[in-house]
């Protein structure tokens, strides 16, 4: 039998380590950004083409490289930043494990220019596929200059599984603004299609937040800074007025490396019981200076997880933190102890005569006696038992300054030929309100209509919905949304993810009639809504909107507008426990059974259902 284990070629060993440390652009943002940081620069410029399908540029003023370093940079497993097993429980770098260059020089073409310090003359080296084609000297300045080009183009199909320019974009722009809050002391660009998206300069942990997420967001920070044994916690955390639907503004650090870490995110969650929704998420911006002895950061390639030695002590300290600092500030209600009003308690003295407390009543009291000085302001009529008079035959008395009322009709439109559906999408005629059929509102939330077959129940709220989306998803497809303009306009300040969200969904918005214009890099004016949006909440609208398509991919645009449509007609339709008029009700049905799909929401729920004859006999044992 012929041997059949062989050792992997260095281009295949290369390509399969790249399978787990680039996954997409923005992990060789994220690797070559963290390189240049590591190389003690103080500036650095990202410069992107096409989300990083055609180019990514990083250049740094680093330490830079000799001609032997630079070589050596792109073979697998060389780092300066180790030399034993000891060293990787002392980590004070970004990266430490040697593959970034090798792994991005196996799926890429790389250029890279650098010069060390004090050198004359330069070096440019190129590869592709994990090959070095030239290496020669150059004049160029001090510190590194990466180019990759032509990412995954020798592996079509990790090329092909890759979103859209505005899904890899927005993965960028993450991977830049965690480093970029991690590292105030470096200012960072990044330009995509030569377009700046950020431009931040040297200051504190505050301004770098501000500068990223607006300066809005400034008001709404609220220091954090507590020292402990095993850690010292720092940073800032958001007011519960400043908590949003959304989450996105949660950022843990530890020792400047960015953190994922949902155990710990529980222990800030916690800490606002009572003061948010549970449906709200604040922000939170939290610095962990960690003894590196204590905390195992190589347990993931991407190096966003981390162990820590006792993880139940630190979120314990994390906790009482969040608390501190949310006490100290007085955002926690607590009782006043100092003020003035306070509730007078008479102290004793001696001598004083104490009587005990006294329940006046009237023994003589009866409330039958219509002569009591205690007789009811509106007694009964003595005629009382007329107000059931009519129900003997099915008919419902009406207060006598009302009168009776018609019962309330319904005009269905004819659908002349159209082809007929499954039941539970479109009822058949006989399961329809029947002519002249009333209606009656339970608990302001259901309305109940008979029909031929039973009885029909139907959810207002969903129902008004399904009216909604069908109403927005007409206009869009004739192309006659209507725009309400605004008395006073409105300012919404994005961060540099959302408002390049925005700018790719301007025109969709347009098309449901907002009026949206981008007046300061990511500052945008809102001067017009659609016409059913004047009781909505704008901002949260619109976050809402961001939010949904940072979850998910929607590259058609037919599902781009069945996506906002629907978010929007949740946000515009009638609020909770509405009471509706008998002409409100009688509209409402109506528009209902014009829709295409009346049976369900536009998110796939039922709107209504009907309880048939024979329930109802068998509830009455007939």
């Amino acid at each position: 039998m012929s041997d059949i284990i062989q050792l992997l070629p260095d281009s295949v060993a290369n390509q399969i380590a790249a399978g787990e440390v680039i996954q997409r652009p923005a992990s060789v943002v994220k690797e070559l950004v963290e390189n240049a940081i590591d190389a003690g620069a103080t500036q650095i410029k990202v410069l992107i083409k096409d989300a990083g399908r055609t180019a990514i540029q990083v250049i740094d003023n680093g330490k830079g490289m000799s001609e032997s370093d630079a070589r050596l940079a792109f073979e697998r497993h060389a780092t300066s930043k180790i030399r034993e097993a000891g060293d990787l429980f002392a980590l004070n770098t970004m990266g430490f494990r040697g593959e970034a260059l090798a792994s991005i020089a196996a799926i890429a073409q790389v250029e890279l220019r650098t010069r060390e310090a004090g050198a004359d003359i330069g070096t440019r080296i190129e590869t592709a596929a994990s090959r070095i084609e030239k290496q020669e000297p150059v004049a160029c300045d001090q510190g590194a200059n990466f180019l990759i080009k032509n990412l995954f183009y020798n592996v079509p199909a990790r090329r092909k599984f890759l979103k859209s320019n505005t899904t890899e974009l927005r993965h960028i722009l993450t991977e830049f603004q965690r480093i970029a809050l991690a590292q105030p002391q470096v200012a960072l660009s990044l330009y995509h299609n030569d377009q700046p998206l950020m431009n931040l300069a040297t200051g504190n942990h505050r301004q770098r937040i501000a500068g990223i997420l607006g300066r809005q967001v400034n008001q709404q920070l609220v220091p954090v800074n507590t020292e402990a044994t095993v850690l010292h916690i720092h940073g800032f955390i958001g007011t519960p007025q400043g908590a949003r639907k959304t989450a996105g503004d949660q950022y843990f650090f530890v020792n400047n490396r960015y953190m994922r870490h949902p155990y710990l995110h529980k222990a800030v969650m916690e800490a606002y019981a009572n003061l948010i929704g549970s449906d709200q998420y604040p922000a939170y911006f939290l610095y962990f200076d960690v003894d590196p002895g204590d905390i195992d950061v190589n347990i993931h390639p991407t190096k966003t997880e981390i162990k820590f030695e006792d993880e139940k002590l630190v979120w314990k300290v994390l906790n009482a933190a969040v608390r501190e600092s949310l006490g100290k500030h007085n955002i926690v209600p607590s009782i006043d102890f100092d003020t003035d009003n306070q509730l007078q308690i008479p102290v004793a003295r001696g001598g004083d005569e104490i009587k005990t407390p006294q329940v006046h009543f009237n023994p003589d009291y009866n409330p039958f006696n219509t002569g009591s000085s205690y007789q009811r302001k509106d007694p009964l009529p003595r005629d009382w038992d007329q107000l059931y008079s009519g129900f003997e035959s099915g008919d419902e008395a009406f207060p006598a300054d009302e009168g009776p009322r018609e019962p309330e009709t319904i005009v269905l439109p004819s659908r002349g030929n159209a082809a007929p559906r499954q039941q539970e999408l479109h009822p058949q005629q006989e399961d329809r309100p029947v002519q002249d059929a009333a209606f009656f509102q339970l608990k302001n939330k259901y309305i109940l209509t008979p029909v031929k077959s039973g009885l029909m129940v139907i959810d207002q709220r969903r129902a008004h919905e399904r009216i909604l989306y069908e109403r927005f998803m007409a206009r869009v497809q004739s192309r006659r949304s209507t725009t309400q303009q605004v008395l006073f306009t409105q300012t919404l300040s994005f961060g540099a993810e959302d408002a390049a969200l925005v700018r790719d969904l301007q025109e969709e918005l347009s098309a449901f009639g907002f009026d949206l214009v981008e007046e300061a890099s990511g500052q945008f004016c809102l001067r017009g809504i659609p016409a059913e949006m004047e009781k909505t909440d704008h901002t949260q609208l619109i976050e809402e909107l961001l939010q949904a398509y940072k979850t998910g991919e929607k590259n058609a645009t037919e599902h781009l507008r069945e996506g906002l449509a629907g978010i929007m007609a949740r946000k515009a339709r009638m609020s909770s426990g509405e009471r509706l008029t008998p002409e409100a009700m009688t509209l409402l049905v109506g528009q209902l059974f014009q829709c295409s799909m009346p049976g369900f929401s536009p998110r796939g729920k039922t709107v209504f259902f009907i309880i048939d004859n024979e329930e109802f006999e068998k509830r009455f044992g007939n």
